[in-house]
């Protein structure tokens, strides 16, 4: 999966470099003329941190693997929306939520003579103000560093877009069809595969 999302950014007119954050022991299986592989660290935020420090430019976008259908035109529309915006700090990928969410807290009653929990319904989220944020994110380089240096505890945050917004930049929406999805199960690994083969 990493070398299907370093295929799509080396097809970017607008990628210079390349620098992977890899886990211990599969650094040299990376490595290229075009691509610099420093290590992981222990939360997601220790990874990009390993990483900014191998980047030099403007512009940097953060992406996760497990998203391989990624393609160089989100890539390059990305680049795009930041660049028609001087004064914000980033764009990300992101869906528009289908599912109605609910909040929800932990009630306990009694039953059979016991005390159970259950979780209960607090409120329905209004889902025309929700999107699922994806990647890649695209950030001015300094305001990602910025953000990770300000950032209390950056390991609590669930994606870099979290750590820009938590040091006050603007960080915008470019929406994205439903295919560029994250593999977190086989089945999720076999329809990337089959939407891959499709693509050729």
């Amino acid at each position: 999966m990493v070398e299907w999302s370093v295929d799509a950014f080396r097809a970017c007119d607008s990628v210079r470099s390349i620098v992977v954050a890899a886990p211990p022991g599969h650094r040299s299986d990376l490595a290229g003329h075009d691509l610099a592989v420093v290590a992981g660290g222990e939360t997601r935020s220790d990874s990009v941190a390993n990483a900014l420090g191998a980047v030099g430019t403007e512009y940097v976008a953060v992406h996760d693997a497990a998203r391989p259908l990624l393609t160089p035109e989100l890539v390059e529309a990305l680049v795009a929306d930041l660049d028609a915006a001087p004064d914000a700090s980033g764009v990300i990928a992101a869906a528009p939520v289908a599912d109605t969410i609910k909040r929800a807290s932990v009630c306990s009653f009694s039953a059979d003579n016991k005390e159970k929990e259950q979780l209960k319904v607090e409120a329905t989220s209004d889902r025309t103000q929700l999107w699922a944020a994806q990647t890649p994110q695209v950030f001015r380089t300094e305001a990602l560093r910025e953000a990770l240096g300000a950032a209390a505890r950056p390991q609590e945050a669930t994606d870099e877009a979290m750590l820009v917004e938590w040091n006050g930049g603007t960080v915008l929406i470019h929406p994205v069809a439903e295919q560029n999805l994250k593999v977190t199960t086989p089945l999720d690994l076999r329809v990337a595969e089959l939407l891959l083969a499709e693509r050729g």
